[in-house]
């Protein structure tokens, strides 16, 4: 399978004042990610709030600046510069976590689905209006003419994140970035959400990287994982490989912390093998250290991902087997 998205080396610090404007902290919240994405692929990027995962996606879109590292798009980096900044924009779309937040409740959904192919002037007003109509479509928005005059204020949820996945498949992009988006959604919506993207997916081989905390839908949706602790990447592989066989304390944690659907072990005392912080620098040395069951001397020294298996990395010097 082709790589169509590498990610090298990335590194985004934020320097922040604190209440008082007293003191300076300074926040890693990207640090040293590298990645790659394939053609058709579905890569995962999970982690707890806080991980780094929103700010890679704002990263690979430039809508930050990165302090270092490469975005490669089907072989040229993405640089600074206008033709380079329109490859990436128009070939990867975002879709967010909140549809509440990231559409305009001015503009009916017309407008809404129209406006990327107006922004990259795509087509003149008649092809526009017939691409709207084929996306709404297959994001099983109908009967189609009654919604296209309708206004966000209008819609359920669901329709709504419906709405902004037709916007994100109106330029035919090659890749999607979801960033959480069925973790606003009820329960009972997020797997007809997961099911339609799953499809449209396969249908036009588009390639996802997947941003959740939730394990449960990332290994449903999901081929290739890379969990992220505090702006880097501590394990990273094969889904089935890392979500039944985990190696770094962290994924474990993750895992002890899904939630148990078998009504049968609802009173079954469940540990989460995760302890309270210590109160030690996090950037020195494994950033888990300070919360690690496991932790030993070693730690104190930053751990490499490793090669353990067959594509499957780790970073961590506890063999958890």
């Amino acid at each position: 399978m082709d790589e169509i998205l590498r990610i090298e080396n990335l590194k985004k610090i934020f320097i922040k004042k604190n209440i008082f404007r007293t003191k300076t902290v300074t926040i890693k919240a990207v640090d040293d990610i590298s990645f790659s994405l394939k053609k058709g692929e579905v890569f995962v990027l999970a982690g707890e709030s806080g991980s780094g995962k929103s700010t890679i996606a704002k990263l690979i879109l430039k809508s930050i600046q990165a302090d270092s590292g490469k975005i490669i798009f089907e072989n040229e980096e993405i640089r600074d510069e206008k033709k380079s900044l329109e490859k990436i924009r128009m070939n990867c779309q975002m879709i967010h976590q909140d549809p509440y937040d990231s559409i305009n409740p001015r503009m009916n959904i017309a407008d809404i689905v129209s406006e990327p192919l107006e922004i990259h002037k795509n087509g003149n007003k008649d092809d526009r209006k017939k691409r709207v109509n084929e996306v709404l479509h297959e994001v099983k928005l109908e009967p189609v003419d009654d919604i296209l005059k309708k206004y966000p204020h209008m819609l359920s949820g669901g329709q709504k994140q419906r709405v902004v996945l037709a916007r994100a498949l109106a330029l035919r992009p090659k890749i999607i970035i979801a960033d959480e988006p069925v973790s606003m959604l009820d329960v009972s919506i997020r797997a007809e959400m997961l099911e339609l993207m799953h499809e449209l997916q396969k249908r036009y081989q588009i390639s996802f990287v997947y941003i959740t905390h939730d394990l449960a839908t990332a290994r449903h949706f999901g081929q290739r994982i890379g969990i992220l602790y505090l702006g880097k990447i501590v394990e990273i592989g094969a889904i089935d490989e890392i979500l039944l066989k985990p190696k770094h304390p962290y994924t474990q944690a993750l895992i002890d912390a899904i939630s148990e659907p078998n009504p049968e072990n609802l009173n079954k005392e469940k540990k989460i093998r995760i302890n309270d912080p210590l109160d030690i620098d996090v950037y020195s040395g494994c950033r888990f250290r300070a919360r690690c069951p496991y932790a030993i001397e070693k730690c104190k020294t930053e751990p490499i991902l490793e090669n353990i298996e067959k594509d499957h990395f780790v970073a961590c010097y506890v063999n958890l087997d």
